[in-house]
């Protein structure tokens, strides 16, 4: 089952937390030694990588009072292969293997020495939340940093693209902490050469908007923390309101404010007054509609279910196939493209953002209706004015039709002259006016502006814009329209703020749902006991069963990830679990669990105990009770599994307090032994419980207990360190504690899938790390079937949704939105959670399958196998060891990571692995669960 912890990304503190994992995971070669690669290439000169060729990558070692050191690689393949090629070393985990970054050098600063340093950080298990590698990822054109939602291995390049590393100044999910320096200052040239004949950015002191301050005041405006009402009026300004929605989302996109303003809005009696005046049933207002969808996707709702309504398809609908002199006119047309009743450019390029960040084509018609409105001197009026009416630009309207041009594309030389404008038209001063014959500099337009010309590349005038701006913040934190005025106005501190957090009205609307408020529902009576699987539209089982059993990627009873020496132990229980609830391929399942019941090594000599630690003094509860909860579900021995008793272990890892000394290894009594997640917690639990073990598990009861969220219910990701509570957590706590008979436990597991169902998203998914997961729709499937007759709508939502995320090959995506692919990970927990079987009570008999030889005992592949020769499998070094493809999907094909491997007689073959997903990467190996153990 491949869920990972997940973490809230980085500054949106209302989402998931993802994993180190997501940080770091890589491939590496057959012939390279244990831990270390070996030593990278001189990289390319810097300077060579701009922003159309190459990538740059940037490692902050300012931890240890060292410099960001920068690397280049002009032809870039991944996000690992640019932190090598870019000059850098790695270890990584005795764990792991290298598949995990542990430490990072480079010969620029202390002569290579890699830090964290073995005094520091031991590397053998994973290192703690607070002090860990965390990778960030800026693609082409973008100003602030992301939190990769995929492994390094996963990410796969364009050139302009550029990373970096940072240690220890963030959280596990990277929820603060962001790198100290800007993308733009990663970029070999800092920003985009100026176009010929324009002037410089102007040449003034540096400053920066007190957003605190400026949202502080936009938000007291707000009545009841939900709209804007004007003096005297008692109806909301439903406008001004979305102005504030958006500069609240451009600072963070889970602003809980923002988020209670799309509630507000999102109520049909909202919605129908502002956008359908003439009837729920009619034509909207465009330029509301557009709005409106604009303020559900900055805060992660629905566009096309929101107030009642499907704004995107009734903009959509909506558009003008002639003018007022067609035989026929239509009510609210001028001519063909426009939006039916905008009339004005600010509607038009708003309806066209907003359908693109809705992931809807615009009409080609309503775009270039935008073009066509350029003034000769490149910029826009702000009426929808027919050719051969005077044409008079302004700033502000220049600024939202060259961003909306910018993000349809195919009209570069349009935006290209506006751009050329705008950059002429900047004050000395670092001001635009509103208005081409004014003279005082506007915050309004000067917001706007700004927002672009960052957008476009042209971070030194929008850096001058930020500078002004700065200093003509009035003391309450808002903004006025013009400078000299002390009367602060809502419209230009909202463009201020959007422009201060260096965000545009593209970049807000464009980002992942946000995780939906977590404001306890009334409970909902459920019925006792598990149910059956849940039936209705549904993924293939079928057939996802064979793409986990397909030799490609099940390498002799063992699946592979980040390098080829080293099996993913946690994976390949991940995969048993699932063809153990499918029952599709009980064969396959028995090859998985001989290979580690038997003594089944890797190439590395690894078998799993060497993965679980048992009997050593980094012995993991998840670990173990990950394997024991395996053999209990196929009728093999935990007491007796790969010769250890697993059952005994887990009681002897029973913490008898918190050890402040090791902080990993006890957070408290009843916690097992470095079981550092709910999931770690929860497996151990259920192993014990499986195996009789009631009194044992009292302890280990009362602290999984103790985790809960009191106000809602639910369940954190970490053990021992700070995290949110989150889908998958909970589901796999309500698994746990439904195994209890006590009335406390039953209350907590109603209270648990009361708060599951309130999280599911439109479509059926759920958020988790990456997004709209895979992993978290599956879990909660799981979860949710605890109770399948009260949950019976969204477990089919949510098996539908994972339907949609199943690919031709039978593997699933790690999110919708996400990186296409299948990744075997994400296809494990989505195959075994879509049958809605908990992992308390999987039973699969295999009594009638026939057993096959281990093959790293008896020295004899499968025949069906393909070998890929391997320096010391099997002894001989013609084993099997190859890459299963999990992050990207060529349904393992090495061509799919866009490494090719040639001659497969030379003794050592490099593997090209694919890195973990984000979704799955939630600290996955201090985790137990999918990955997670």
């Amino acid at each position: 089952m491949g869920t990972e912890q997940q973490a809230r990304r980085p500054g949106r503190p209302g989402q998931r937390l993802l994993s180190l994992v997501t940080a770091v995971l890589v491939m590496i070669g057959a012939a390279v030694a244990f831990l270390t690669v070996a030593p990278p290439a001189q990289a390319d000169p810097i300077a060579k990588c701009t922003r159309t060729e190459g990538a740059i990558v940037a490692v902050d070692f300012g931890k240890w009072g060292g410099p960001v050191v920068r690397g280049c690689d002009t032809t870039p393949t991944t996000g690992y292969d640019l932190l090598h090629a870019g000059g850098f070393t790695t270890e990584g985990t005795g764990h792991d293997g290298p598949a995990f970054i542990c430490r990072i050098g480079n010969r620029a600063f202390n002569t290579g020495k890699k830090y964290p340093t073995p005094a520091e950080e031991d590397c053998v298990l994973t290192p703690q939340a607070t002090a860990y590698w965390s990778y960030w990822i800026a693609s082409p054109g973008q100003k602030r940093w992301t939190y990769s939602p995929l492994g390094a291995m996963s990410r796969t390049l364009k050139p302009g693209d550029v990373d970096a590393w940072v240690f220890g100044a963030t959280d596990i999910g990277g929820t603060k902490g962001r790198p100290s320096f800007t993308p733009d200052d990663v970029r070999a040239d800092g920003g985009d050469p100026p176009a010929p004949g324009d002037p410089p950015a102007p040449n003034v002191p540096p400053g920066t908007v007190d957003l605190p301050a400026a949202t502080r005041w936009l938000t007291d405006r707000l009545t009841n923390g939900q709209r804007i009402v004007v003096d005297g009026d008692t109806a909301p300004d439903y406008l001004a309101t979305t102005e504030v929605a958006y500069a609240l989302a451009a600072t963070d996109s889970a602003n809980a404010t923002a988020r209670r303003i799309a509630d507000f809005l999102g109520r049909p009696e909202h919605t129908d007054a502002y956008a359908y005046p003439a009837g729920k049933d009619e034509a909207p207002d465009a330029t509301a509609a557009a709005r409106l969808a604009l303020v559900a996707e900055a805060t992660g709702k629905d566009p096309r279910a929101f107030g009642g309504h499907d704004l995107l398809g009734d903009l959509m609908a909506n558009v003008c196939l002639s003018g007022s002199d067609a035989p026929q006119p239509v009510p609210g047309c001028t001519t063909e493209g426009d939006f039916r009743t905008t009339g004005q450019t600010e509607g038009q390029a708003l309806a066209v953002i907003a359908l693109l960040s809705g992931e809807v084509k615009p009409p080609a018609e309503s775009v270039t209706r935008l073009a066509r409105l350029q003034c000769d001197d490149g910029g826009f009026p702000s009426f929808l004015i027919m050719d051969g009416q005077v044409c008079e630009s302004e700033a502000g309207s220049t600024a939202l039709v060259a961003l909306a041009l910018k993000e349809a594309g195919g009209h570069t030389p349009v935006v290209t002259k506006a751009r050329s404008a705008l950059k002429k038209g900047q004050f000395t001063t670092g001001a635009w006016p509103a208005a081409s014959y004014s003279t005082p500099g506007s915050a309004y337009a000067t917001g706007w502006v700004a927002q672009t010309l960052r957008a476009l590349g042209d971070r030194a005038h929008a850096d001058a814009a930020l500078s002004w701006l700065s200093r003509q913040q009035l003391p309450g934190g808002g903004f006025a329209f013009e400078e000299g005025i002390e009367d602060p106005l809502l419209y230009a501190t909202a463009a201020a703020v959007i422009a201060g957090a260096k965000s545009d009205l593209v970049t807000l609307t464009a980002k992942e749902p946000a995780p939906p408020t977590t404001t306890p529902p009334t409970p909902r009576p459920p019925t006792t006991g598990p149910s059956t699987p849940p039936a209705g539209e549904g993924p293939d089982l079928k057939k996802g069963s064979a793409y986990l059993a397909d030799h490609k990627r099940l390498i002799q009873g063992r699946y592979y990830e980040g390098s080829p020496r080293f099996a993913d132990y946690g994976m390949t229980i991940d995969g048993a679990y699932a063809l153990a609830a499918t029952g599709h391929d009980n064969a396959t399942l028995r090859n998985i669990v001989d290979f580690l019941d038997k003594g089944g090594k890797d190439a590395s000599g690894r078998g799993v105990h060497d993965w679980t630690k048992i009997g050593t003094k980094y012995a993991g509860g998840g670990f173990i009770g990950k394997a024991a909860v395996l053999a209990e579900s196929v009728g093999r021995d935990p007491r007796s599994f790969g010769g250890k008793d697993l059952i005994a272990a887990l009681a002897e890892g029973t913490c008898t307090a918190a050890t402040p000394a090791e902080p990993r290894k006890c957070a408290g009594k009843g916690n097992y032994t470095y079981a550092t997640s709910v999931f770690s917690q929860s497996l151990g639990i259920m192993a014990q419980l499986r195996a009789g073990e009631e009194a044992a598990a009292t302890e280990p009861v009362a602290y999984l207990k103790s985790l809960r969220d009191p106000s809602s219910g639910a369940w954190p990701s970490l053990i021992g360190e700070a995290s949110d509570i989150e889908v998958d957590s909970t589901a796999m706590a309500a698994m746990t504690l439904d195994l209890l008979p006590d009335a406390d436990s039953k209350a907590s597991v109603e209270r648990a899938l009361v708060w599951l169902a309130d999280q599911q998203l439109p479509d059926g998914g759920f958020t988790g790390a990456s997004g709209n997961s895979v992993n978290s729709a599956a879990l909660a499937v799981q979860g949710l079937s605890l109770d399948g007759d009260t949950y019976a709508t969204e477990i089919a939502k949510a098996r539908k949704f994972l339907a949609s995320q199943q690919n031709k090959d039978g593997g699933f995506n790690v999110s919708k939105g996400g990186q296409a692919g299948s990744d075997v990970r994400a296809s494990a927990q989505a195959v075994g959670g879509a049958t809605g079987i908990s992992f308390g009570v999987l039973t699969r008999d295999m009594s009638a399958t026939t057993p096959q030889p281990v093959p790293s005992i008896s020295g004899q592949p499968d025949p069906s196998t393909p070998v890929i020769v391997t320096p010391g499998e099997d002894d001989g070094g013609s084993g099997s060891a190859g890459g299963q493809g999990s992050g990207t999907g060529g349904g393992g094909s090495l061509a799919a990571t866009g490494s090719q491997v040639t001659g497969l007689a030379v003794a050592a073959v490099l593997l090209v692995l694919a890195g973990w997903g984000a979704t799955r990467a939630a600290r996955r190996r201090r985790a137990t669960v999918g990955g997670r153990a």
